[in-house]
């Protein structure tokens, strides 16, 4: 009986050669997507889990608000891990990570320098805490000793390609002589951290502080077997009233309690966040590397079986739309003696074998688009071919699809009596316009849904791209890694002034864009105790005499630093927001503002060791977060900062700019790197998950109405079918083509303007939830909505319109020859 079905059903699918192909196609594309985004969120929920231990590893998180200032921390102080794992035993042991940037390397004093960007100090537990092979060396033993460096297989074949690396040396940043000990595999992609070199962190003195109060080292613990997180984690109050209780009494004074800080409103917390969860739950400060979001793991996943779902739509309006040709077929079978039940088996084999093919055109399809989703998404995505469990998953995701996407047209057409369609009349056993036409609505939901989502994303980057960020992006060239010269920093710069559109040159390495140096700390105004309500967290930013003028920021009162003032050295500039939080009054000039100076043995700042700044200027607010966060307090002050040098120019052509300023760097320093970047590249770079959201969603938005209008086709398919003689009738009393075309569109039409009535309340609530994560974002109005609606009711009418013409152009004698 199974070789009949599906003898039968080769037979019908290759006789509707076309409507086969569509069907298949659109299934294709579907389930396609579908692979591609499973994938993308496989791959995202998979974040650190190969660690061995992961279950038992958990990062400190700290949260701190005082005053106005509240911090949310992947960073703890360097004692925290060493006294959590003294006072509890349910601790096994801890390490700690203190990231300072990128370093200069080479194996020799006599090599051309490499840039290295995941370059970290780690304690000498690294290894017992995280599942990292050693390739060569001894785990135990390898962070143990001050200079030493573990490093990854790819940098031993960087540095050291004919040789055994251990006992080799690198040099690091030209200064620092570090001895090899251990060579561990790669670490893979989907970790939250990748390091490619490990440096003992017995070499930095930080480490080895008492001061619970600076937070700068991230924090990892790993509890012993059966340890409970939530349970260590309900006493870390007692904890922190333990450690950081008589230290912050040092600083504030004898009448400071915890208590009294946290009733009113203050928060000094710590808590432990599992280490799967960092990835897609953590956006803190200083975190190891950007994460992804749980939000857009939801959100594709949504995608995905929206577009699934539209895909099987539209294989059963197809399946319906063409029950004229298979009428005389159902009731010659029941004439004959055949049961419902043969003739639904025999419609699911159908959809099945439909759902094989799509299926399998779908893993091609997949497989050309993934380079191009891995280059959008930043990821390193491929389908698992090695794994016979995905051939099973495969198959038996084509059986479901196959059973569920075909039992409703199944029980559609097995419905049909054969009495009525022997007649010629085609009314079926069951009433389903209504059902088909509520696929549509729900196609076109989604699609409207996926535009205005569209819409929105691009709106909210033309609007960072537009927006005044109170300085000038453009026409600004960074040179990094300034640090390299020594002391050829100023030659470099005077030759590069003299470049004649070369307009300003600064060396700060703080910029106005994230991923450069920040550093904060604590002011009050001058003159006053410092207090809970008082004290102020401000950023810190060491420049020169030109750095207002090289990124082009606006001075509102006062003046910026100039070379005639040598005084200058002890005075600060400070932003609007800050000139706020101090309540410096409509005039802050001359005003003073005050800060510990000396430190104690253990780190803690000497409250009796105070510096005072006079404040000479204020400059406008600007953006030198993301967009998603306020305006802080910052502050400048005349001081020496090597890291970057930043260079306006007036020039249309950038690659010449290049080319001089690489020549002038090479005149200097043959054998440093040289290494640039433009500010406004850089400023849209901290909207990089934005722009690939928007190109992601541009992309399934297409999909999605291209599958719609698939369904679309179909129902006008089924529609003209059903109206045949109707339409002959009509013509032959005088209707034109054209009043005909608009009869049958304007049916389809309503469903368009339905599917917009409830899409757009359902758009209108999504986006304002994704703009809340914005402090400063775009107004959107009704004008995106109704230009969603119109799109799609204008594809809807170019894929009815083709149906509807050719039915209003068919002869009415063929259609009423029979009657």
């Amino acid at each position: 009986m199974f070789r009949n079905y599906l003898t039968i059903a080769l037979r019908n699918l290759l006789k509707q050669r076309f409507y086969t192909f569509i069907n298949i196609f659109g299934l294709a594309i579907g389930i396609a997507s579908c692979l591609v985004i499973v994938l993308f969120v496989a791959y995202e929920l998979g974040y650190d889990k190969y660690h061995d231990k992961a279950s038992r590893i958990y990062r400190v998180n700290g949260e701190i608000k005082f005053g106005v200032n509240h911090y949310r921390l992947a960073v703890a102080s360097a004692p925290f891990g060493e006294a959590l794992a003294t006072d509890f035993p349910e601790i096994e042991t801890y390490v700690r990570f203190r990231d300072q940037g990128s370093f200069l390397v080479k194996a020799k004093e006599t090599d051309t320098n490499i840039k290295e960007d995941d370059v970290v100090y780690a304690d000498s537990t690294y290894f017992k805490v995280f599942s990292t092979p050693i390739i060569e060396g001894d785990p135990n033993t390898a962070l143990n000793n001050h200079n030493s460096v573990a490093i990854s297989q790819s940098i031993a074949r960087k540095y050291f390609p004919s040789g055994n690396p251990i006992g080799q040396t690198l040099i690091l940043d030209n200064k620092e002589l570090c001895k090899v000990t251990a060579v561990y595999r790669d670490m893979p992609d989907n970790g939250h951290f990748k390091f490619d070199i490990l440096i003992s962190m017995t070499g930095w003195a930080e480490s080895r502080e008492t001061n619970f109060l600076s937070n700068n080292f991230n924090t990892y613990v790993l509890l012993r077997p059966g340890s409970s997180a939530d349970g260590l984690q309900a006493k870390f109050p007692q904890f922190v009233a333990k450690h950081f209780g008589p230290q912050l009494v040092s600083v504030l004074g004898s009448d400071f309690t915890l208590e009294k800080f946290k009733a009113s409103g203050n928060i000094l917390e710590y808590t432990l966040m599992p280490l799967t969860d960092i990835h897609l739950h953590s956006d803190r400060t200083a975190e190891l590397a950007p994460n992804g979001d749980i939000t857009y793991v939801y959100l594709f996943t949504a995608v995905a079986l929206f577009i699934l779902i539209i895909a099987c739509i539209n294989f059963m309006n197809l399946s319906t739309a063409r029950s004229a040709n298979r009428a005389k077929e159902v009731g010659v079978r029941k004439v004959m003696g055949s049961m419902r039940a043969h003739l639904v088996r025999q419609f699911l084999t159908e959809s099945i074998l439909v759902c094989i093919g799509g299926f399998s055109i779908a893993v091609a399809l997949a497989y050309l688009a993934l380079p191009l989703f891995n280059d959008l998404s930043q990821k390193s995505l491929s389908i698992p071919f090695d794994r016979p469990i995905f051939y099973i998953l495969l198959f038996a995701g084509a059986l479901v699809v196959g059973f569920l996407s075909g039992i409703y047209p199944s029980m559609f057409l097995s419905a049909f009596k054969p009495v009525d369609v022997l007649k010629g009349k085609m009314a079926a056993g069951m009433k389903s316009g209504l059902i088909r036409s509520s696929l549509v609505v729900f196609q076109f939901t989604i699609s409207i849904l996926l535009v205005i989502a569209t819409l929105t994303v691009q709106r909210q980057l033309n609007y960072i791209q537009e927006k005044k960020i109170g300085f000038q992006k453009d026409q600004v060239i960074i040179i990094k890694d300034a640090y390299a010269l020594g002391d050829r920093i100023k030659s470099f710069m005077d030759e590069g002034r003299k470049l004649n559109y070369i307009t300003s040159a600064t060396l700060s390495g703080f910029l106005p864009v994230t991923g450069s140096n920040r550093s904060d700390n604590t002011y009050w105004p001058e003159g006053k105790q410092p207090t809970q309500e008082n004290l102020v967290g401000m950023q810190t930013w060491r420049v020169d005499h030109d750095y207002l003028k090289t990124f082009g920021m606006t001075v509102l009162q006062g003046r910026f630093f100039s070379e005639e003032f040598p005084s200058d050295s002890g005075a600060i500039v400070i932003n609007q927001s800050a000139a706020q939080k101090f309540d410096l009054g409509s005039d802050p000039l001359g005003k003073r503002i005050a800060t510990f100076g000396e430190t104690n043995h253990d780190g803690t700042p000497d409250p009796n060791s105070l510096k005072t700044f006079e404040v000479i200027g204020v400059v406008e607010d600007f953006h030198f977060e993301s967009l998603k966060q306020n305006i802080t307090p910052l502050a400048f002050f005349l001081q020496r900062s090597t890291g970057l040098i930043a260079f306006r120019f007036d020039a249309k052509d950038t690659k010449q700019v290049i080319s001089d300023l690489e020549h002038v760097w090479k005149n200097i320093a043959s054998d440093q790197p040289f290494q640039y970047s433009f500010l406004d590249e850089d400023f849209g770079h901290m909207y990089s998950g934005e722009q690939r959201l928007g190109r992601t969603f541009v992309i399934f938005a297409a999909l999605a109405i291209v599958i719609a209008c698939l369904g679309l086709f179909a129902l006008t398919s089924f529609t003209a079918e059903q109206r045949t003689k109707e339409i002959g009738i009509r013509k032959v009393l005088g209707a034109s083509v054209g009043s005909i075309v608009v009869l049958l569109s304007t049916e389809f039409g309503k469903l368009i303007i339905i599917a917009f009535v409830i899409a757009a309340p359902a758009a209108w609530f999504g986006v304002q939830k994704w703009l809340e994560g914005y402090t400063y974002k775009v107004e959107i109005g009704v004008s995106v909505y109704v230009l969603a609606g119109l799109v799609s009711l204008t594809i809807a009418w170019l894929t009815m319109s083709f149906q509807s013409i050719r039915a209003a152009s068919a002869s009415p004698a063929k259609a009423l020859k029979s009657e």
